[in-house]
């Protein structure tokens, strides 16, 4: 995607930008590639960034802090056009859809610490009834053992 700045709009070279958002150029390139921020190319085939490059980046770093996933930080700047800096409003929407997820995050890390404390507690880490060690195991009902290769048997039925 390409920018539009005019000619009185100062542009970043990539090395610029990298120096000034504390990000390496290959993750300026990377951030690219994925659609998170755009540039422009000179007449020397150079990228050429808009301020408000500056501004995406911050907001990027702070939000994979949080741990929220690139695919979802994409998806909350993609409302942003290009060129367009992100204000206190744009910001505050982007915060309460991540919001959610983190206090979902927030109470399956709670729920982890807790059952740590109790795991430590007995020490047992049983295979069979450890939720930390073996949660949900769907495969114990078959018994123990491999169950992702077929047995010998199997192997000599015909259509295996």
């Amino acid at each position: 995607m390409s920018l539009k700045c005019d000619a009185k709009k100062a542009v970043l070279s990539v090395g610029e930008v990298a120096k000034r958002s504390g990000v390496s150029v290959a993750t300026l390139h990377f951030y690219e590639q994925k659609g998170l921020i755009y540039s422009q190319r000179n007449a020397g085939n150079q990228r050429r960034y808009s301020r408000d490059v500056l501004r995406r980046v911050a907001i990027i770093k702070v939000a994979q802090r949080t741990g929220i996933p690139l695919e979802q930080i994409g998806k909350a700047l993609a409302v942003l056009p290009p060129g367009q800096n992100a204000d206190q409003r744009d910001w505050q929407q982007m915060s309460e859809q991540w919001k959610v997820e983190l206090d979902l995050r927030i109470a399956q890390l709670t729920d982890l610490r807790d059952q740590l404390s109790m795991c430590i507690g007995c020490g047992c880490l049983s295979m069979a009834h450890c939720p930390l060690r073996n949660p949900q195991d769907k495969l114990a009902a078959k018994g123990s053992g491999a169950h992702f290769y077929p047995t010998s048997d199997e192997l000599a039925e015909p259509g295996l």
